[in-house]
């Protein structure tokens, strides 16, 4: 039998990276896992590479009317048991350069898509449910140009805290988990080009005493033991997987 058998779960942004490995990694426990995404071709492929354990809805998190549509397909099949709410992004800007759009994009999808996700979600929560956000190590660090990104991943940290205060006489579980640098599409992204990512990835490994990348079905893993009954007596909590950068 496998840890989550019987059981049902959400994750967001789940068309490649830490979304997609976590994904994968659920259903191969035994739940069955709903996929969300904004790309619709890429959605399908995810669920596809998942088999009949995934059910795919497209779904941008900070658009509340693709929320409301998500979760009603949610409710169809029936109560919630787990939430990786993962969606997210960010971009390189230094203080001089943020413009309007750029903070709000990023707070928008980050923090709001977090939020009204985990909110939606609550009628289908059932006692004993796990809800998991993706913060950032960068919680507590400082990374020039990247204050923005840096501040949704803190506010975070501060809902993980408030929402595990305020679900826990329902038996609901709240803990978030900060990634160092993994090695995923949206990671390389961030850099313009890649002769530039490559460079990227080269000073990231650098400041990480494990001296490598991580890669998204380490993230996984996590995912897997704060959504099973093997992390029971953890609620507000954060775990930090990025090869010591935040400890050490």
């Amino acid at each position: 039998m496998g840890q989550l058998d019987g059981k049902t779960a959400l994750v967001t942004g789940a068309t490649s990276g830490i979304g997609l490995a976590a994904a994968r990694r659920l259903a191969a426990a035994g739940a069955h896992v709903f996929l969300t995404g904004r790309r619709q071709e890429a959605l399908d492929e995810a669920a596809a590479s998942i088999g009949e354990r995934a059910t795919a809805v497209r779904a941008d998190v900070a658009d509340l009317g693709d929320l409301d549509r998500l979760f009603d397909v949610v409710a169809e099949a029936g109560d919630l048991d787990i939430v990786f709410a993962n969606a997210g992004g960010g971009a390189f800007a230094a203080l001089p350069d943020v413009t309007w759009e750029h903070y709000a994009e990023t707070f928008n999808t980050n923090v709001g898509g977090t939020l009204f996700t985990v909110q939606k979600a609550l009628p289908l929560l059932r006692p004993g449910a796990s809800i998991i956000l993706t913060s950032s190590n960068i919680d507590i660090k400082g990374a020039a140009s990247f204050g923005v990104y840096a501040a949704s991943k803190a506010a975070l940290r501060s809902l993980t805290r408030s929402w595990a205060a305020e679900l826990a006489a329902q038996g609901i579980r709240v803990n978030s988990i900060a990634p160092g640098p993994i090695e995923t599409p949206g990671l390389s992204g961030l850099a313009g080009d890649p002769v530039s990512a490559e460079q990227l990835l080269k000073n990231l490994a650098a400041g990480v005493p494990m001296n490598r990348l991580g890669r998204p079905e380490e993230i996984a893993e996590t995912v897997l033991f704060l959504a099973s009954d093997a992390s029971s007596f953890m609620t507000g909590a954060e775990i930090y997987v990025d090869g010591g950068a935040s400890q050490i």
